[in-house]
C-alpha cells in the first residue's frame, strides 16, 4: 500500500476537500483525484464521497482512517529511527485538552513551540468534557483523572491538588467554615457530575462532602466558570491549584478549611492510545510540555 497515498487521504479525510490535501503535496487536482480512486480501487471500498458541491468520509472511510494514520504514524517513526529524516516533524498532531486547562497554560506557550517547530500543525481540540482518545483518534489527549484506562499509555504532566477556596467578599458576608459540618450552611458551587467527595482532617478523619443535599446554587460544567463565579462571590468551589493558585498568591480567593485535604489521587496525563507508536511530534509535543509545565510547585499545595 502505498503511504503517500494513504497521506493524501489522511489530509483529505481532515480538510473534506480533495483539491486542498493535493495542493500541500504538491499534486495537482485531477493527480490528487485519481490517487484517491486507486487506493480506493485497491482497498476495494469508498473512501471519500465526492458530490459538484462537498467531500464527504464514507462510513468505510471513516472506519480506515485511524488505521491510515497509525500505518503512517509507524512509517514515519521507523523512518526517523533509522535517521531518516534530516529535517524536524512536520504534519498534524490532534491534541485533545480540557479547555480550562488549555486557555490558561498550554495556549500562552503555543508561539514559542511554532518557533521551534514551524512545519507541525496542531489540530486542538478543547472542552472540559472528557473526550475518547481512541474514539477520537487523536495522537495525544489530557486527563485529570486516574489512569486506570489499560487501552492508553500516559507520562504523567503535574499534580492535580484540588482545593476548597472562596472569595473574601464571600467569607466577609457569610463567614469563614470552621468545619465540614459548617460547609451545610453555605453556597456551593458544584461541578456538573455533582459526585460526593471526601475530607480528610488533619487527624486523618474522613467526611463526605454530597452536593446533592448541600445548598448548590450554581453547577457548572466549565472549570473557568467555577473559578469566575467563585471570584465574583458566588459561593463556595473545589477547584485544582492549577486553575486558582495566581488568585490565591494575590489574596483574590482564600482557602476554606485548609487544614482538611480532598480523598483524590487525580494526576494531569498526557495519554495516547497504547497501540500508537509514540511519533517524534508527539514524543516532542510531551516534552515540550513537561517541560513547562511540569513538576509546578504551586500546584502540589
Amino acid at each position: 500500500m502505498d503511504t503517500d497515498n494513504l497521506r493524501l487521504f489522511v489530509m483529505a479525510a481532515e480538510r473534506l476537500n480533495i483539491s486542498a490535501a493535493g495542493r500541500a503535496l504538491g499534486l495537482a487536482p485531477a493527480v490528487a483525484s485519481a490517487r484517491l480512486a486507486k487506493l480506493e480501487q485497491e482497498l476495494g471500498v469508498e473512501l471519500l464521497r465526492r458530490t459538484t458541491r462537498k467531500v464527504s468520509l464514507s462510513l468505510d472511510g471513516s472506519d480506515f482512517l485511524p488505521y491510515a494514520r497509525e500505518i503512517l504514524a509507524q512509517a514515519d517513526a521507523a523512518k526517523a529511527a533509522l535517521g531518516g529524516s534530516e529535517t524536524g516533524p512536520k504534519g498534524t498532531l490532534r491534541f485533545a485538552a480540557p479547555s480550562s486547562f488549555a486557555q490558561r497554560h498550554i495556549m500562552p506557550l503555543l508561539p514559542e513551540f511554532h518557533a521551534l517547530y514551524p512545519d507541525l500543525t496542531l489540530d486542538l481540540r478543547l472542552s472540559d468534557t472528557r473526550v475518547d482518545a481512541i474514539e477520537g483518534s487523536f495522537d495525544l489527549a489530557l486527563r485529570s483523572a486516574p489512569l486506570t484506562d489499560s487501552s492508553l499509555k500516559g507520562r504523567k504532566l503535574a499534580d492535580d491538588t484540588r482545593v476548597l477556596c472562596a472569595s473574601p467578599s464571600y467569607l466577609k458576608a457569610h463567614g469563614m467554615p470552621n468545619g465540614p459540618s459548617s460547609l451545610q450552611g453555605h453556597h456551593l458551587i458544584a461541578w456538573a457530575d455533582l459526585e460526593p467527595r471526601e475530607l480528610i482532617g488533619p487527624n486523618g478523619e474522613t467526611v463526605r462532602l454530597d452536593p446533592t443535599v448541600m445548598n448548590c446554587r450554581i453547577i457548572v460544567d466549565d472549570g473557568d466558570a467555577q473559578r469566575e463565579a467563585t471570584l465574583a462571590g458566588a459561593g463556595v468551589s473545589i477547584n485544582s491549584l492549577w486553575s486558582v493558585s495566581d488568585e490565591l498568591l494575590s489574596g483574590q480567593l482564600v482557602r476554606v478549611l485548609p487544614a482538611w485535604r480532598l480523598n483524590d489521587d487525580s494526576v494531569l496525563w498526557l495519554v495516547y492510545p497504547r497501540s500508537n507508536v509514540l511519533t517524534p511530534k508527539t514524543r516532542i509535543f510531551i516534552d515540550f510540555l513537561i517541560w513547562h509545565l511540569g513538576n509546578r510547585a504551586e500546584w502540589v499545595g
